[in-house]
């Protein structure tokens, strides 16, 4: 399903904000939609001004009445409101809408089987895979609205709104199946087993579509399977089962989730499968459960719990699924899944917490996943003796949790209020546009209109009832985590021989081996014996192979050796330990810190240094190779030598191999952050050249994705044309950095803030390949396929997280605007914070037309350099300053937020871009660089601000920087004691107060 984020665009000057209630269609109009109407914001009453006159010309074109009925019309208005997706669907679609009132369907609820039933008669007569793509895709669009619909219109509860959602993908699955399996066998034989009994594929729903909780815009996970090997048999020549259902789940998964003019149908993950993106596609019944018995780890059995058959052999499945129970729940009370799942939640909080996503309703604290946690917590627990428990369903876990008093009624009743409440607001969210999204909106609008489809007020009413219900959520999530009977861990083991080595085996009493940890180095010698009996008693030294233990046992004694005269000592150990159990089953690297005593006295400085550089050693094993050669750890390489580098990495990679590309640009972007980090701490990088550093590695990436991105496009459509004053020629696509990225001034971890532009213009815009596409479509799939390979998350993580809100019209623009509509939304619409933006913004990657770049930097010298109003600027920055800094700000007591808080970064960069966009008409040469230390020199160069305050301001600006920098390798929020830069910090302030907040300002001239 495409999503509608292109505006139709139509004169304004036909379009009145009265509209609705003055003409519009709606005689008879009541007075309750009347009311409805005038509350709303102008800007959301325009927006469905201009969608009831498209819908009403598009109607018209198709020779179609549109719904006069009061009380139709009265809910038509709520729900085209509170959804882009219905709103734009019914424009477009004018025919189906009018068949969706015409047969009653948005009126009842569907009994069951009614969506297979209606899938089977859609794709009954498709002769083809195209065909039967089509179907699946209008299917598909006809009855997300439907559900959308009905859930917005306040029709449908939340069981029937998620049971639809996932009964829509179980049927789209299933027909999907029959007929390519159909096809297929027809085509290359049936699959049979060594008995001749014809074997079928089981497709297994997992997550949300398994559990029947689907959100609206959501990827469905899937396993697939087959009963037996064997071979087919027809009129080809045999091809074994597993060739056979591997060929027929790529069919599948191309039916469903390729991208068509029609868009898609689902999102396909298969990354739950055995062994995940490296596994095979489809396996053996046999081999699934050699697997999950000989080789499933504790986050398949949490994933386990919702696993049904969806598709396929239901039959077979079910039997397979019965026999996989005994993985999933233990015979016993199993208090071990504890720590697991205590130790998924801190990454999933650790990565909420790294990619800023306080406001995401799914991840964050109080969210969805916690109530979630708590549920699976207790079936995995008590799931194998209570069968109750073995329900994929949370709420129906959570009413058992409470009848069963495993958990006070109170409790359960609290967390299913807020589980229905939290889902309500996902489903509101993606229902907006049909985006997989969980953020609650920033802009004022968005945030209106999720309160009204929530049925509050305002904003400030709806955000009270979410914080109560996070509250609540977090509250128990905190108190069921911590409960001291779920909690069992080995205890140290004791005996004697005076060396590290006895230390380590455990081999000494308590006193003797705290007397040998204190003389090493240690200051809290109970502590360090713990952690070191913890690692010795574990699982993962327990798991080991004889030749693994033996390797263990010769590096644990001069690791502690060698942690001991660190620094801080005891942090370091378990900095280490973290490290060395979660590399313990890979061997070979435990050999390599024996015998290379540099490597691991570089590995203990660093883990001494950094908590950051620790945890990035831990999570990517693979860079501890690099610790092995100290000259090329301790010197970065510049621009020219990581472009040689990754180059050659590159050439020993098949062109057409994304997914090894993709997992060599992740390594190479860790070496190299490594390699910052390292000279870092070790003091021979300065601020400045840190940011130079992080930045450059994140231009030479974004360069060769866009380079792969567009070469895989190209040989599918061919390149882009278009024809331009006779002339055809290949439009550009640049990718523009804005924030720290623009500003050259990056940091550990730092987001990328990006915008995409193509300068296709002109007549016969399309590609010039066999499968001709439009450049919009062209340029719109480039940009889709950069946000994967940046956003995938494969075996070796996520390459960079992105930030697209900077682009026209926010995170409901389209993904990819042309320079024309780009100078035009700046023009006309953008805000003047968004202009601050432009200041920073530079191009950092392009193709095609490489006179694309210098057509932007034009577009953004004539925007900034228009001439401004110095009192309307003040005020205008200056508010946005203050949101900012009420929105961003820390706010602790005795402590200094260096970002957010008056005096800091923020008021810094602020006051630079109101500088810059005040003087630009006359000192165009204040647009010159992005950076803020070379804005502020330009600002000194033309007298604008006096020589002392700019040189005040860019020590300060260093200062903050490098303070951040040590806070980010620190794993610490960037904040410091209140007194810590007191002189600079008033220094700004006053500037600040000078500039911002002085009553009269000068003419700007």
């Amino acid at each position: 399903m495409p999503h509608f984020n292109k505006k139709l665009r139509r004169p304004r000057d036909k379009i009145s904000t009265s509209h609705l209630l003055e003409k519009g269609g709606a005689r008879g109009f009541s007075s309750a939609g009347q009311e409805f109407l005038a509350a709303l914001p102008s800007v959301l009453r325009e927006r469905l001004a201009r969608d009831w006159q498209a819908y009403t010309h598009t109607a018209s074109g198709a020779d179609i009445e549109p719904p006069t009925h009061p009380d139709l019309l009265n809910v038509l208005y709520r729900v085209w409101t509170y959804s882009e997706f219905v709103a734009q669907t019914c424009i477009r679609h004018p025919r189906l809408f009018a068949d969706m009132l015409k047969s009653g369907d948005l009126l009842i609820d569907y009994a069951p089987g009614e969506y297979a039933h209606k899938l089977q008669s859609a794709v009954g007569n498709t002769k083809n895979p195209q065909d039967l793509g089509a179907a699946l895709r209008h299917m598909r669009t006809r009855e997300m609205l439907r559900i959308a619909w009905r859930d917005l219109a306040g029709w449908a509860d939340l069981n029937e709104t998620l049971s639809d959602l996932s009964a829509l993908a179980e049927a789209c699955i299933d027909a999907a199946l029959g007929k390519l399996h159909a096809w297929q066998s027809k085509e290359i034989g049936i699959p049979k087993n060594a008995h001749g009994m014809a074997q079928a594929m089981v497709v297994i729903g997992m997550g949300k579509l398994g559990a029947r909780e689907l959100n609206f815009s959501s990827d469905i996970d899937l396993i697939f399977a087959y009963p037996e090997d064997g071979q087919t048999q027809g009129k080809r020549p045999c091809t074994s089962n597993m060739e056979y259902f591997v060929q027929l789940a790529q069919r599948l998964i191309n039916a469903l989730a390729e991208i068509t003019p029609d868009g898609f149908v689902y999102r396909v993950d298969m990354r739950l499968r055995p062994f995940g993106d490296s596994g095979p596609l489809v396996l053996s019944f046999d081999a699934l459960e050699d697997y999950y018995q000989n080789h499933g780890r504790e986050w398949e059995r949490y994933a386990m719990i919702k696993a049904r058959v969806v598709a396929g052999d239901c039959a077979q499945g079910k039997l397979l699924l019965d026999n996989l129970r005994p993985f999933i729940y233990r015979r016993y009370l199993d208090f071990g899944a504890v720590e697991s799942l205590r130790d998924m939640k801190q990454m999933i909080v650790r990565e909420a917490q790294r990619r800023g996503l306080k406001d995401n309703i799914k991840l964050g604290q109080g969210g969805i996943r916690e109530v979630e946690f708590i549920g699976q917590l207790f079936q995995l627990i008590r799931g194998g003796r209570d069968t109750r428990l073995q329900e994929p369903g949370i709420l129906s876990v959570l009413e058992y949790l409470g009848q069963a008093d495993y958990l006070p009624a109170q409790v359960t009743e609290q967390l299913s209020d807020a589980y229905i409440f939290l889902r309500k607001v996902e489903n509101r969210l993606q229902e907006f546009s049909d985006e997989q999204t969980h953020s609650l909106p920033m802009d004022e609008t968005e945030r209106t209109r999720l309160a009204l489809s929530m049925k509050y007020e305002n904003w400030n009413a709806f955000q009270h009832a979410l914080s109560q219900h996070t509250a609540y959520v977090h509250n128990h999530f905190v108190q069921i985590f911590t409960m001291p009977q779920l909690d069992s861990r080995p205890e140290a083991a004791q005996s004697s021989v005076p060396d590290l080595n006895a230390v380590w085996q455990g081999a000494l009493d308590e006193a003797q081996a705290g007397e040998l940890v204190n003389s090493a180095g240690f200051t809290d010698a109970p502590e360090a014996l713990r952690v070191l009996s913890q690692l010795r008693e574990g699982h993962h030294y327990r798991a080991l192979s004889e030749r693994g233990r033996r390797r263990m046992d010769k590096l644990m004694p001069l690791l502690v050796a060698a942690a001991g005269g660190a620094e801080h000592p005891d942090v370091t150990l378990m900095r280490l330990v973290n490290l060395i159990e979660a590399i313990a089953q890979r061997t070979a690297y435990l050999a390599l810190l024996v015998e290379n005593p540099l490597g691991l006295s570089q590995l203990v400085k660093l883990c001494a240094a950094s908590p950051w550089i620790s945890t990035l050693l831990t999570a990517h094993p693979l860079l501890l190779d690099e610790l092995l050669d100290s000259r090329r750890l301790y010197a970065p390489l510049d621009r020219t030598g990581l472009d040689s580098e990754l180059r050659q990495i590159l050439l020993r990679i098949p062109e057409h191999d994304l997914e090894q590309q993709m997992d060599a640009l992740r390594h190479f972007k860790q070496v190299h952050v490594l390699r910052v980090a390292a000279a870092d701490t070790a003091g021979v990088l300065p601020l400045m050249i840190v940011s130079d550093h992080l930045s450059a590695l994140a231009e030479l990436i974004l360069q060769h994705v866009l380079n792969f991105a567009w070469r895989h496009l190209t040989m599918r459509h061919g390149a882009p044309s278009c024809m331009l004053d006779g002339k055809r020629y290949t439009p550009g696509f640049a990718i523009v950095a804005y924030g720290k990225l623009g500003g050259i001034e990056l940091g550990y971890g730092s987001d990328l803030d990006i915008v995409f532009l193509h300068n296709s213009e002109g007549e016969q815009q399309c590609t010039a390949g066999p499968k001709s596409i439009d450049n919009a479509v062209f340029f719109a799939r480039l940009g889709q396929r950069i946000v994967h390979i940046l956003n995938a998350h494969t075996p070796a993580g996520v390459l960079y997280e992105i930030d697209m809100r900077l682009r026209p019209s926010g995170a409901s623009g389209l993904l990819v605007s042309s320079l024309e509509s780009f100078a035009d939304y700046q023009t006309t619409q953008a805000w003047t914070w968004e202009h601050q933006a432009l200041v920073r913004a530079r191009v950092v990657a392009e193709q095609g037309d490489n006179n694309i770049t210098a057509r932007f930097n034009e577009l953004r010298i004539g925007i900034l350099q228009r001439r401004r109003d110095a009192n309307t600027l003040r005020a205008e920055v200056h508010d946005m300053r203050e949101r900012m800094r009420t929105a961003l700000s820390a706010r602790e007591p005795g402590r200094f937020d260096l970002k957010q808080d008056a005096g800091g970064i923020a008021d810094i960069e602020f006051m630079v871009q109101y500088d810059a966009l005040l003087w630009a008409h006359a000192h165009p040469e204040l647009l010159t660089y992005t950076d803020n230390i070379r804005q502020l020199q330009s600002l000194a160069d033309a007298k604008l601000m006096d020589a002392a305050d700019v040189q005040l301001l860019s020590d300060a600006y260093r200062t903050y920087r490098a303070a951040v920098h040590r806070c980010a390798l620190q794993d610490e929020p960037a904040c410091v004691e209140e007194d810590k830069f007191r002189d600079y910090r008033d220094g700004v302030i006053r500037i600040w107060q000078d500039l911002l907040e002085w009553e009269k300002l000068h003419d700007n001239g």
